[in-house]
């Protein structure tokens, strides 16, 4: 498949600033600098290993006030866009490479996307995760079909431990960087969007250090249509990619590590190839807070039925926090690139949203010790039509009067109208009720 544009110069524009220089993974087309060529010659290639996935109109429009469509890619098998890049990398790994294998070192979406495909392909696959790996996580690649090695108490332990074992056995290390064979097969995402979408004024991608995703498929929309608006989200806590492009090259020593809740997003800057190709290309990067990515959460698992994860979620956290007035009337395109959060941070990251969105609140207050001032207490907050999560009485050590009760209640309610609705209803018939603020 190959899409013809007459807007060539932008991209050109862009490799031509862009220094050739080694990549960390020992490939022959590391230096080769992407071109729409080879992000077309990657979507051919791919198409039969990859999920065309859907993009969606949604719900969510109305409430933001564009039309906004979802790109799916959290649906790929691995449940992480990074499949598109790796495919086409072990696809153009030379025979004999593929034949000894290749290993990777970490928990991530990438080792996940390594660990799947190579084993479809009949790539002999190794991957090292540190002993602090969630088991869950490890019990999946060996699913994918990978041998899954436990060493070192830290991710680099695991990866010094696997690239001796490269070494010594001829398997060729893997880590995510932006060769011109993963970007391009990362652009392909630009390239299904733009056919999907007619008259698409903007698209937001998720940045970050890992920001090859939103630098390949630049490179693809901006060569098919230069008027599209393409925008980076990153957080406000790890603003890699935004210091990096005010440095002029990637921030290396900055004291940051892949967080477990915003995984890739919080990595360091990994490469010139894709920061020089933002840098020219990229409209826009905004930085979101934390409480913006759970509340973007909360919307995909309402409206989507999607449980998405923080690297998937921060897109749509760009328009909840309000950080793209511009885009209102607008034809809007957002990259849900991943879905793989894990259960144990499910139930927290709901509940914190939940509170953070004014629909979860706790409040505090004394009664006298008998069952009809309980009774008062239960029938307000029936007639306020909420839902109560807990209530919690304390008898012995309250300071207040004898015979009385502190109780405690934790109530859920439709939105935060209705949350200050029952505020005042509480402090109408109790006045010295202490609300908890978030």
């Amino acid at each position: 498949m190959k899409i013809v544009s007459r807007n060539e110069e932008l991209l050109r524009d862009a490799l031509s600033s862009i220094p050739q220089s080694s990549s960390r993974t020992s490939l022959s087309s590391c230096n080769k600098l992407i071109q729409f060529e080879d992000i077309s010659a990657a979507a051919f290639k791919i198409q039969c290993g990859i999920q065309k996935t859907p993009c969606m109109y949604s719900r969510l429009s109305k409430q933001y006030g564009m039309d906004i469509y979802l790109k799916k890619e959290f649906l790929q098998y691995t449940g992480s866009v990074k499949e598109r890049g790796v495919l086409y990398l072990l696809t153009s790994l030379p025979q004999d490479q593929q034949r000894k294998g290749v290993i990777v070192a970490s928990d991530s979406n990438f080792s996940m996307a390594v660990a799947y495909h190579a084993s479809e392909l009949r790539i002999p696959v190794f991957v090292i995760m540190s002993t602090s790996t969630s088991p869950a996580r490890v019990k999946m690649c060996r699913e994918y079909g990978a041998m899954v090695i436990s060493y070192g108490t830290t991710a680099k332990d695991s990866q010094t431990h696997a690239r001796r074992l490269a070494q010594e056995n001829g398997y060729l290390y893997l880590e995510e960087e932006d060769s011109a064979v993963y970007l391009s097969g990362l652009g392909t995402v630009g390239l299904e969007v733009y056919e999907q979408v007619p008259k698409l004024d903007a698209v937001i991608f998720p940045a970050g250090g890992h920001c090859g995703l939103l630098a390949g498929s630049a490179a693809a929309l901006k060569h098919l249509n230069p008027h599209i608006s393409v925008i980076g989200v990153e957080s406000e806590s790890f603003p890699v990619l935004q210091q990096s492009l005010k440095a002029g090259h990637p921030i290396e020593d900055q004291a940051c590590s892949n967080h477990h809740f915003y995984g890739d997003v919080s990595g360091l800057c990994f490469g010139s190839n894709s920061l020089q190709l933002t840098g020219k290309l990229v409209d826009k990067v905004v930085a979101v807070r934390e409480e913006d990515i759970l509340i973007s959460m909360l919307r995909l698992l309402e409206y989507e039925r999607a449980t998405i994860d923080a690297e998937g979620a921060i897109g749509l956290a760009a328009l909840v926090a309000g950080k793209l007035p511009e885009l209102k009337g607008k034809r809007v395109a957002i990259v849900i690139c991943s879905g793989n959060l894990e259960l144990h941070l499910l139930q927290q990251c709901i509940a914190r949203a939940l509170t953070l969105d004014n629909r979860v609140c706790r409040f505090a207050l004394v009664l006298s010790d008998s069952p009809g001032d309980m009774a008062k207490l239960l029938e307000i907050l029936a007639r306020e039509e909420v839902r109560v999560l807990d209530i919690k009485q304390e008898r012995a050590f309250v300071t207040s009067e004898l015979f009385t009760v502190e109780v405690t209640c934790t109530v859920e309610t439709r939105d935060k109208i209705h949350t200050a609705q029952l505020r005042n209803a509480i402090l109408e018939r109790y006045p010295t009720a202490a609300w908890t603020e978030r």
